[in-house]
This record gives C-alpha cells, structure tokens and sequence, in this order.
C-alpha cells in the first residue's frame, strides 16, 4: 500500500473507532480497550519474531508499565492519564535500555529463556514485596484529565479514546520502522546473520531496536491497562501473560504492523463468548477455535487480507486483451 494511502487509513479507522465509542456499551468499550491494549505489546512481539527473535518475557515490560503508573499515583500523586502514561514510556525505555544491553548478546532458544528469566524474577519480587501489596497488587488511583477529576464513565471514555489514538500512532510509526533500513536490516537479520555482517550493518545493533522498540510498545499496553483495570498485580509479570503474548502474535501473523491488532481482537472475542458460553469449558473452546485457526491459516489472520489484496489486483489487471485474430493461412493462389 502507498504511503499516502496508508496514512488516510490509519487516520480514517482511527477516527471512526473513536466515533463508534460514544455508541457502545460499556463492556464492549472496556474490551476494546483492552484489546488495544494488549495489541500494543504484541507490536513489539511481532517487530521481534520478524528479525527471528522470540522473546517469551514481554510480561516484563507489560508489569512494568503497569506498576509505573500504579507507582506513580500511590507514591508520586501524579493522578494526570498523559502525566501517568508517560511515566510507563520512561519506564520501558530506561529498563529496555539498560537489559537490552545483556539481551542483544544473545539469540535463539537462550533469548527466550533469558527473557523469560527476567521476567520471573520481576514477578518474585514483587510477590515477595509487602510494600507492593505482595501477591493481592494494589488499586490504581481513578486518572484526571489535565487536572479534572471526571466520573467513572467519563474517565473510561477518555481512556478508550488516548487508546485509540495510542494505537493508531504506534501502528504509523511501527509502519515507517519496517519500512525503513533498519526494519529490512531486522528481515534480512533472520535469514541470514553473517551477510548482514558483510553489508557494514551491526546484528547487535539491530536487535537492540528491536529490543528497545518492544519494550516500550509492552509498557505502554501494560499502563493502558493498568488504567482500565483499576488495579494490578505481579502475575501480569506471570510466564503464562508472555506466552498469551507469543500465542496472540502467531495467530495474527507478523506481515503486516496491524496483524497484531487483529489477532488480539479474535483472541478475546473468542474467550470473552467462550467463557459466557461455557464457562467451566471456556479453554476447551477457545482452544479448538484457535487451532482451527492455526491449522488453516498457519501465516496468522492476516494473510486472509493478504490473499484479498491479491485477488483485488488481480481483478483489477484484468484479462489480458484480445487480438483481431489474424488469418495466417495463405490465400487461394
């Protein structure tokens, strides 16, 4: 898709989605927020899986994010939703920046146990913390508006729509990286290291934007939901959230930097019916469903808009055009 193309359409659906929230229930606004929260962090998954990296400790900067805004209430009495978001930011950052130091040494199978290392280890921690409200978590202050204290539906409404806008930024600048060297360096990275060497491009350095980029991405959807909860807990550090994350990214797919919006919001729109159907063999459910899934479109959800695309140019190239048949038989002599 053009550039140009691509941009009205991330502002077009960003803008309808925010439209479409003054008219839905509230459930159904606080599903999406989560949705687009837990997208956020399989953003940086995916941007991992296509430089062939797996990391199964997302959870980590999820937990982060999270506690950086409960923190930031509980003990700096910053109650503003940009002032608390921002924090999460700066949270995933200054620790992606500093882990991703250790983690771009690494590649493979031990990426994904050092990551996922990591991540248990937060999560012991802030079991063990009486502070923290050790395993129970603690309650997330109600967010102000630039000063402004609203009502509980106000503030669910603004969520959802720095949600929306969240999302949409993340989904235009996660564009313009894949798009740009360092995002085709992070493709050619997963084919093959050692030309990557030979083409004067550092793997390190690329694995260490890759790195950074998901961690940031992770934080930001581990605020959002903070903030849409109302409250968190050490289990969003928990290896079972970072393999919900990896599960979420393979079933999307990671072709395009909205896959992963689309395969979370199958995921939980299958669980969240699951469980209203069955709700003591909701899992029995939710996983036939998935398999199905994975079994028929084993590139992720998205290569059925992929397939689209294709029989839509195809369509419109049309049949080629025909000839005057021409008569090559001599005539009567």
């Amino acid at each position: 898709m053009p550039e140009k193309n691509f941009n009205i359409t991330i502002i077009a659906a960003t803008l309808l989605l925010i439209t479409v929230g003054f008219i839905l229930p509230g459930w159904l606004t606080f599903l999406t927020i989560s949705i687009l929260a837990k997208a956020l962090v399989v953003v940086g998954v995916a941007v991992l899986m296509r430089g062939g990296i797996v990391s199964f400790g997302q959870g980590l900067y999820y937990c982060i994010g999270a506690y950086a805004v409960g923190l930031g209430g509980k003990f700096l009495g910053i109650t503003d939703l940009l002032g608390l978001m921002f924090l999460a930011l700066v949270a995933g950052l200054v620790s992606g920046s500093l882990l991703g130091l250790l983690m771009k040494r690494y590649r493979e199978i031990f990426f994904a146990m050092f990551s996922l290392a990591l991540s248990m280890i937060l999560f012991g921690v802030l079991s063990k913390s009486q502070l923290l409200g050790s395993t129970d978590g603690f309650t997330i202050v109600k967010p102000t508006i630039l000063g402004a204290t609203l009502s509980t539906d106000n503030a669910n409404h603004a969520i959802y729509i720095f949600a929306c806008l969240l999302s949409g930024i993340v989904i235009w600048l996660g564009q313009r990286y894949l798009r740009s060297p360092m995002g085709f360096a992070g493709e050619a990275l997963r084919d093959n290291e050692v030309r990557v060497e030979y083409l004067g491009v550092a793997p390190e350095t690329i694995i260490y934007t890759k790195y950074l980029i998901a961690s940031v991405t992770a934080s930001l959807g581990g605020g959002l939901m903070a903030l849409t909860l109302g409250h968190i807990g050490p289990e969003m550090a928990y290896w079972s959230q970072s393999g919900e994350f990896i599960f979420i990214a393979l079933l999307g797919g990671t072709s395009h930097i909205a896959a992963p919006f689309v395969g979370t919001a199958v995921f939980e729109f299958i669980r969240t019916f699951a469980l209203e159907l069955a709700p003591n063999a909701w899992q029995i459910i939710l996983g036939v469903v998935l398999i199905f899934i994975i079994i028929f479109f084993p590139s992720g959800i998205w290569s059925l808009f992929s397939s689209l695309k294709e029989k839509l140019r195809s369509g419109e190239s049309g049949s080629p055009s025909k000839t005057p048949s021409v008569d090559l038989k001599k005539g009567d002599s």
